[in-house]
This record gives structure tokens, C-alpha cells and sequence, in this order.
């Protein structure tokens, strides 16, 4: 019998997809009335038009017999895709002046965020003394992709030194991915006393603040916070509800001592927010 299926259609039998799991569909395991019971929603969702090239372009395969020169070239001169590979390329090349300079003019000057972010990104890798620097600028940046990613950079840099930088974000950015990256960052320096920040975010109208803002909460040992947990348990959107669920169940101090900073096998993502590596990873 002939096989007519893709090369694709093969491979996803050979290695499916996790996002396709039928477990993961909206509503399974929970007892649903009616089609209108089911919460498919999630905020900030919007659908791209990214190309095939666009999507690949945190693929640095193509660039990976590339010596520096050609990388430093392609970030200077290259196509958009070419510019981001080059520059996500660059971050595993050894640290040197010319490195760090190009990847600094990308990440303040380049017109396109994401190169603007995958620099920044690539710049932590270098540690030089004027990634701080840079990082420091770019959150101030118009695309809040790579505001959020400045954040990681001065978390992994030295979140104590920048400990003022990271809190202003906290408080005055409106784009959840860069408040919730803030808040990830104090609550790793600071623990039970970020609980007036995590309670205040417990509120937030983005589902994703309080989602985040609940898993931290579990490492609070506090009157208050298992108040507003226990609440939580009844907030609209089930993300939250499980998050807080789950917040109740744990151990304050060992939740602390565990604290990485990112949610165990973490599955919900926004849509679009996985794209070319903006999942941010403190």
C-alpha cells in the first residue's frame, strides 16, 4: 500500500507535536453543558502573518559555518532575517570588542525589534561592561519584546545591582510580558517582600500578571495572600484558578528555594508570545 502522506504528515507521526496533545484542548477532563462553557480565550491574542522565513529566523543552522567576519557583516548589512540570525549566531562567539560593539548598535539602533531584542539577548552572553549599559536603554524601547528582554539581560547581569532599574519597570510599564519579567526578577532578590507587589498584581486586568503574581504568591507565608489565593480560586479565566489551586497546595519555603523563575512544563503561552524565541527565560 502506498504511503501519499507528506513528509510532514510522516514526521508528525514519528514525532507529534505536544501543542497538538488532544489532552491539552480547551474543556478536557471538565464537565461542559454547553458549547458556551467552553473558555477557548485567552487575552491579548492575535493572529500573524509571519512568513515561513520569519518564523525561521531564530534558526541559526544556516549561519553555522559562518566565521565572524560574515556574521558581523550580515548583522550590519543583511536582510532582516539575516540581521537576527546573525545576531543570535553572534552570542556563542568569543567575547571581543568588535563582538560586543556590533551587537551593541544592533540592539540600540537596528530598525527591527526583533534584532533589536536577539542582540540584547546575545549581548548577556558577553557580559561586557556596556551590556548593562545597553540594557539600561533599551527599556525605554518602543516594542515591549525586547523591554522584556532587557529585563532578563539585567537579571542575569546582576538583578541586585539593578534592583532600582528592574522595580521602576515593575511599576511604570504597561505590557504584561515586561512587568511580569520585573516581578519574576524582585521576587528572586527580595521573596516574602514582594508580597505588596505580588498582591497589587493579583489584580491586574492581564490574566498573565495574575497568573504569575498567584505562582509566586505560594511563596508567601501570609494571612492575606491565602486570602486572596482562596479567591483567585474563583477568578474568571482557569489558568488563574489552577495557578492559585495549586499556590494554596505548596510549601512556602521550599516554593522559595525552588523558585527558577518559570513555570513547571509551562503550556500556556499566549499565542504569538513563542514566536521567534520571546518566551523570555529568567
Amino acid at each position: 500500500m502506498t504511503d501519499d502522506r507528506s513528509e510532514y504528515e510522516k514526521q508528525l507521526d514519528a514525532d507529534p507535536d505536544p501543542q497538538l496533545d488532544p489532552e491539552r484542548s480547551p474543556g478536557m477532563h471538565t464537565d461542559i453543558e454547553a458549547l458556551e462553557d467552553i473558555e477557548v480565550s485567552r487575552e491579548d491574542v492575535t493572529i500573524g502573518e509571519a512568513t515561513p522565513e520569519e518564523l525561521a529566523a531564530a534558526d541559526t543552522e544556516p549561519v553555522g559555518d559562518a566565521d565572524l567576519a560574515a556574521l558581523l557583516s550580515d548583522l550590519r548589512d543583511g536582510t532582516d532575517i539575516d540581521r537576527r540570525r546573525a545576531a543570535l549566531a553572534l552570542k556563542d562567539e568569543p567575547t571581543d570588542d568588535a563582538v560586543v560593539t556590533a551587537l551593541a548598535r544592533a540592539a540600540t539602533t537596528d530598525a527591527d525589534s526583533d534584532v533589536r531584542q536577539f542582540a540584547v539577548e546575545a549581548l548577556t552572553a558577553h557580559s561586557d561592561e556596556r551590556t548593562a549599559a545597553v540594557a539600561v536603554e533599551l527599556l525605554d524601547d518602543a516594542d515591549p519584546w525586547v523591554r522584556a528582554e532587557a529585563v532578563v539581560a539585567l537579571d542575569n547581569l546582576d538583578r541586585q545591582a539593578h534592583e532600582d532599574d528592574i522595580a521602576a519597570v515593575l511599576a511604570g510599564d504597561d505590557h504584561h510580558a515586561v512587568r511580569r519579567n520585573a516581578a519574576i526578577s524582585l521576587f528572586k532578590l527580595r521573596g516574602e517582600a514582594m508580597a505588596e507587589e505580588l498582591l497589587e498584581l493579583s489584580h491586574a486586568d492581564s490574566e498573565r500578571l495574575r497568573e504569575w503574581a498567584a505562582h509566586m504568591l505560594a511563596g508567601v507565608d501570609d494571612d492575606r495572600v491565602r486570602e486572596r489565593l482562596r479567591e483567585l480560586t474563583d477568578d474568571p479565566a482557569s489558568v488563574v484558578r489552577q495557578t492559585a489551586e495549586r499556590s494554596l497546595e505548596a510549601d512556602t519555603g521550599q516554593f522559595r528555594r525552588q523558585f527558577g523563575g518559570a513555570l513547571e512544563n509551562d503550556a500556556r503561552l499566549l499565542p504569538g508570545e513563542d514566536r521567534l524565541n520571546r518566551m523570555p527565560d529568567l
